[in-house]
């Protein structure tokens, strides 16, 4: 039986990632063996997504939320590096790999671009930190305000926009420059 096919049994013919039934295509999950165990079936959409990291829809992968505890490595592994990518530290805490899952998720990801971002005080920002507004500051293009004294957390670092945290505020995710935050311990 050919991958393809083994793939389409194992997922029910739709997306391992979102559930799409339409144009479906395997991804090796790097560091592949070329093999149904380290491959994924997923649509066009999920691939262009992946292939473009710069065009990820956050919305479309809300589906994540369910993949996520999927019961095939390969598709764990995939979410969790996704997940990374979004800044998803919330649901990032909450998931689970075996030790040999989470090597392999890491394995596949870049390090070599980590940026650091530290505050007002000069404490050093890491991903899942919480931190306060320290002035009132205007979200252009959300139509509101992030008042001074908000908490934002579980902050991911950005490594497109230096100086930048991203968060949620008042449900909206955005970018906030790091020298009006301070960490919150």
């Amino acid at each position: 039986m050919s991958i393809q096919k083994e793939l389409e049994k194992r997922s029910g013919g739709v997306c391992e990632l979102c559930g799409s039934d339409e144009e479906l295509s395997i991804l090796e999950v790097a560091p592949s063996d070329e093999s149904v165990d380290k491959s994924i079936l997923i649509c066009s959409t999920c691939k262009q997504q992946i292939e473009n990291p710069d065009s990820m829809d956050e919305a479309h992968w809300n589906c994540l939320n369910d993949s996520m505890w999927s019961e095939t490595s390969a598709v764990k592994v995939m979410a969790f590096r996704l997940l990374n990518k979004l800044g998803r530290q919330d649901l990032l805490d909450i998931m689970y790999l075996e030790d040999d899952e989470k090597k392999w998720a890491e394995s596949g990801m870049s390090s070599s671009d980590e940026v650091i971002v530290k505050d007002a005080n000069g404490v050093t920002l890491k991903a899942g930190d919480s931190v306060v507004i320290m002035k009132d500051l205007e979200v252009k293009g959300a139509g509101f305000t992030a008042k001074r004294g908000t908490s934002v957390k579980n902050i991911s670092i950005p490594s497109d926009v230096e100086g930048h945290i991203e968060g949620r505020v008042n449900g909206t995710k955005i970018y906030l420059k790091a020298e009006f935050l301070k960490k919150a311990f």
